[in-house]
């Protein structure tokens, strides 16, 4: 009698995450799963939920400006374009401008005030979202472990980097 009782206590969840993976499977959309799970989808905001890698579509929009128009460019402290170079927020600021329409300060002080930053904890931290380390340095996550996409330093050009034990992001922002 007892194993009947958890065989019908667990038939429901078995549906419901039947249903979740068919719906994900299928290609439905975050609205099909939304409706499969309500729950899952209660504490990520429909931006976030709306975007292939996790991020937010800003993110993900300034990634791809930033992958196709500053790969390559040169570093230069305090600059905004590849003529000039770039720094780490003068790269930020123009791949959010100009990706997703969203202007941020040049300075990586005034962007961490900025109402467009929302801290994430790092493990959260998807595509598109901003990686800083300390106050003094930005760049944007990737969908890579660990790997990050920036103006580095002097001599370097635009692209990415690995990030270890010795120089790692320390605060995590999704913009929207």
């Amino acid at each position: 009698m007892f194993s009947m009782a958890v065989g019908a206590l667990r038939k429901p969840r078995f549906v419901a995450s039947a249903a979740l993976v068919a719906a994900l499977a299928s290609g439905a959309g975050v609205a099909a799963a939304a409706v499969a799970a309500p729950a899952a989808q209660a504490s990520v905001t429909q931006s976030a939920a709306a975007s292939g890698y996790g991020g937010s579509r800003a993110g993900n929009a300034a990634l791809n400006w930033a992958e196709r128009h500053a790969a390559g460019c040169w570093y230069a402290y305090g600059g905004s374009s590849c003529s000039r170079g770039y720094d780490c927020s003068g790269l930020v600021m123009a791949a959010f401008g100009h990706g997703a329409g969203i202007w941020l300060p040049h300075s990586t002080y005034a962007m961490l005030g900025s109402r467009h930053l929302h801290r994430i904890p790092l493990s959260q931290a998807r595509r598109g979202d901003l990686m800083f380390y300390g106050s003094g340095h930005v760049e944007i996550d990737t969908v890579w472990y660990h790997q990050t996409f920036g103006a580095h330093d002097w001599g370097q050009r635009i692209g990415w980097a690995k990030w270890g034990p010795w120089w790692s992001p320390t605060a995590a922002y999704r913009v929207w």
